[in-house]
């Protein structure tokens, strides 16, 4: 096992179940507060008051919807790599509890972006589905998430499933930078990056700034919704433990 001496104290804290749940409890309001705010907010600004775009008219409105939840769905796996390592190396349980519990809502935004990609694409190029790099990728992102998925629901172990799942994860990280910068290295039929943090916007601030709150309303969306999904998760597997007895006596 790798030293410890050297890693904050927060860190520590953050592996343990009952300081997680307690911690997600308080945060859980004002995320979920900030999510209807901003999810709202953006949804009226993109659909009545954004422009219309002057060549694809208002076909392009579900941009608002698709890169938001193409952006989460690849950082949603990167935590996943991220939790999967930690996991791995210092052994700690609620790291592969993040893991398992990110799955499921990553993998809904994979399907909500190759779904809204598939929408954009018939008027756009004329077909649902081409095999175009960027659209490869993100479907290859989706079996990973899956398969990680699968992972967890065949292995009874919880140990078990929760190694297999991390080098998964780990291994499946490399299809991340692929998603990226798949626009740059092949000649695709998918635009390039909306948002990019080195360059200024090609779009009007009428139009990348109600993008932008979509962006952030779905990173809180998904705190929420992995919150939530991580104290059933601490619920069931602490369910021996005396203050989930306590907890559960109470309510």
């Amino acid at each position: 096992m790798a030293d410890k001496k050297w890693l904050p104290r927060w860190f520590f804290q953050l592996a343990s179940p009952r300081w997680c749940y307690q911690i997600t409890g308080r945060l859980l309001p004002w995320f979920l507060l900030a999510t209807l705010i901003l999810l709202a907010g953006g949804a009226v600004w993109s659909l009545l008051f954004a422009p219309a775009d002057y060549q694809q008219g208002n076909s392009f409105r579900i941009i608002y919807l698709h890169v938001p939840s193409a952006i989460l769905a690849q950082s949603a796996y990167m935590l996943m790599a991220v939790a999967g390592a930690i996991g791995l190396i210092w052994k700690m349980k609620m790291a592969d509890m993040v893991l398992k519990s990110a799955a499921p809502i990553g993998a809904s935004m994979a399907v909500l972006a190759l779904a809204t990609g598939a929408i954009w694409g018939k008027p756009t190029w004329g077909s649902w589905w081409v095999w175009d790099a960027r659209l490869t990728s993100m479907l290859i992102l989706l079996f990973l998430y899956l398969g990680i998925m699968a992972l967890n629901s065949a292995i009874e172990n919880e140990s078990t499933a929760a190694q297999a799942s991390a080098v998964l994860a780990l291994v499946g990280v490399v299809n991340i930078p692929i998603i990226k910068y798949s626009v740059e290295w092949w000649n695709t039929l998918h635009q390039p990056a909306t948002f990019k943090l080195t360059e200024k916007p090609a779009m009007p601030p009428d139009m990348w700034l109600p993008l932008l709150v979509m962006v952030i309303g779905f990173y809180c969306f998904f705190a929420v919704s992995l919150m939530q999904r991580l104290r059933n998760e601490i619920i069931w597997r602490e369910r021996r433990a005396s203050w989930v007895r306590e907890l559960l006596n109470k309510q």
